[in-house]
């Protein structure tokens, strides 16, 4: 059984190499860059000709817009092409390892599929998290990062709230219960078939125009899914969202060091390149 990561980036394509220099060649790589993104294809050439890395640039991905969801479902089933792919990572290109390459291998268990769930309505999301589907978000018409997108996609949402609009066809229609979670996931190749082969167009039209469905969609499926049982509540991902140092979450340095560590997790996050070199120093070399 192999493991695939899948990874979804859009800067810093020395944090990106070394991801991969960590696991070598015993690892399949899934990369795809955002199309609207400075970085291209030939930034990673020094990989493009290995048989075990596949980089793509398909969609263009706005924070919180459905094209993230559809990013990751492109790579899932790219990934599910090759049968000798057993076990799946998705990650982001800030993300690192914090477990041994022998761990995954020889460690992890690897029956059990890791995903972060609660139920829907919940008090960790702003308006219960009901919001992000219920209205109209127009992050795949405005970029939410700059100024002129954040002020219209926030307007928009408050008109529509003045004036009672809701969504009259969102991914109720297709489930009694709603879940969400942190989109980062390692599943096995069952769920995420399930998953793939589940998933159609009705659906995927159903999450256009909401906020970060990759946060819900994964949960929902699964957990409506005879594959529940199966699940950990825990996606094995260390993230600070306390500290605040850069944001939320918090960029990490070599003061985590100790924490991540002693934790049970696989990956952890976000590594930014000036603020975290030392901490992954002390990660490939502890």
């Amino acid at each position: 059984m192999r493991h695939a990561i899948l990874m979804t980036v859009y800067k810093n394509k020395e944090q990106i190499g070394d991801i991969i220099n960590y696991f070598g060649r015993d690892f399949e790589f899934y990369i795809h860059i955002d199309k609207k993104s400075s970085l291209n294809l030939t930034d990673l050439s020094a990989y493009a000709e290995a048989d075990n890395i596949h980089i793509y640039k398909e969609y263009i991905v706005n924070w919180g817009s459905v094209n993230h969801l559809k990013t990751i479902l492109f790579l899932s089933k790219k990934a599910l092409e090759d049968k000798k792919n057993g076990y799946f990572h998705l990650i982001s290109g800030q993300d690192f390892p914090v477990k041994t390459k022998e761990y995954f291998e020889n460690d992890l268990n690897t029956e059990k599929d890791y995903v972060e769930y609660f139920d829907m309505p919940t008090k960790w999301w702003a308006g219960s998290g009901m919001e992000r589907i219920d209205r109209y978000n127009f992050y795949e018409l405005f970029d939410y990062k700059k100024f002129f997108g954040k002020v219209i996609i926030d307007l928009l949402v408050k008109i529509q709230k003045v004036l009672k609009i809701h969504r009259k066809k969102t991914i109720n229609q297709f489930f009694e219960k709603l879940y969400g979670g942190s989109t980062y996931w390692s599943l096995t190749r069952n769920s995420l078939r399930y998953v793939i082969e589940f998933t159609d167009e009705n659906m995927i039209n159903c999450m256009k125009f909401t906020f970060c469905a990759e946060e819900i969609y994964f949960q929902t499926l699964l957990l409506n899914s005879k594959y529940a049982g199966n699940i950990v509540n825990d996606n094995l991902r260390y993230v600070d969202w306390n500290s605040g140092r850069g944001g939320f979450p918090a960029f990490l340095d070599e003061t985590d060091y100790d924490k991540i560590k002693t934790s049970n997790k696989l990956f952890a996050r976000k590594f930014h390149e000036n603020n975290s070199e030392e901490l992954k120093k002390l990660l490939t070399t502890k």
